[in-house]
């Protein structure tokens, strides 16, 4: 019986899961886009509720391969948007407002004069 690492790819455009085998060759894959909103010039959102279902999704497609053997997974890898930013309500655990994108530029003008304050360069 073969052990599995369900890996986990979280990105701009995307979710991704792949299972690999302890060999490292990718045995099964899922992958499903989601919408991205421009609600003004340079302002670039995610829906959460968009990320987290489709990270779901492809998880759980690829799982249905291994004929209800998930304890055959052990382990799970994860890479995301790492700078897109979420807030959520601590008590209900839901998002307050749509992901801020990394390619969001909204603060851009805030971290030039950040810099100049510091004495530093900000790359464009």
């Amino acid at each position: 019986m073969t052990d599995y690492i369900l890996s986990i790819d979280q990105g701009t455009t995307s979710s991704r899961a792949i299972l690999f085998n302890t060999q490292g060759k990718s045995e099964f894959s899922a992958h499903e886009e989601f919408q991205q909103y421009f609600p003004e010039d340079g302002w670039v959102e995610h829906d959460p509720e968009d990320i987290w279902q489709t990270v779901k999704r492809t998880c759980t497609e690829v799982m249905t391969q291994l004929d209800h053997e998930h304890d055959r997974i052990n382990t799970i890898g994860i890479t995301n948007q790492r700078e897109t930013t979420l807030i959520w309500d601590r008590k209900t655990g839901k998002p307050v407002y749509k992901a801020i994108v990394w390619q969001d530029r909204r603060t851009s003008k805030y971290c030039e004069k950040m810099a100049l304050f510091h004495n530093t360069v900000v790359p464009r």
